[in-house]
């Protein structure tokens, strides 16, 4: 690789980078080329992009961004091979590592980045399976918020029919 073709690769994973918040860093290595493509294509259907890059390359990326991203956590995890999978929902790659693993071992997962939270290490694809989606998230809290306005109405609604059959069984004594 020429110096030139080195900057247009850093550049490239540099804008990858500041444009997500989710990405996986995996070791795909010794996995036959037929089950490599197997990988990419779920990968491609799951909505995951996966680059292959030089370690070197992709930790003088990340070394350009402010430390308040943690992205040092991650410079032990560039060795050897290493597969980066972009995401725009933070447990879709784990989701896939896991589904494509009941036929293999690999890929491994080396270290996953979910803003600004760095999982180091294979044990932890459960722990990132997991994780709720922004959607999910939102869904819930709406869920939650509309929880209290339902039980008032609710109550009012139960309380009201109470209070008639109160009524109704006064009148009935009464008479």
């Amino acid at each position: 690789m020429t110096k030139a073709e080195k900057a247009a690769a850093i550049e490239g994973l540099k804008d990858k980078f500041s444009n997500v918040s989710y990405f996986y860093l995996t070791d795909a290595s010794t996995l036959t080329v037929e089950q490599v493509n197997n990988f990419r294509r779920l990968c491609f259907e799951k909505g995951v992009e996966m680059k292959v890059v030089k370690n070197t390359l992709a930790q003088k990326a990340l070394e350009s961004f402010d430390a308040d991203r943690r992205y040092d956590a991650l410079y032990e995890s560039l060795k050897g091979p290493t597969a980066i999978l972009f995401t725009e929902t933070a447990n879709v790659p784990a989701k896939v590592l896991k589904e494509f693993r009941k036929d293999s071992e690999k890929p491994i997962l080396k270290a996953a980045y979910i803003d600004t939270a760095v999982y180091i290490g294979d044990d932890q694809i459960d722990s990132l399976t997991k994780l709720k989606s922004k959607e999910e998230l939102i869904g819930e809290v709406i869920g939650l918020l509309q929880s209290p306005a339902k039980n008032v109405i609710s109550a009012l609604q139960s309380g009201g029919q109470t209070i008639v059959g109160l009524l109704k069984a006064l009148e009935e004594r009464a008479a």
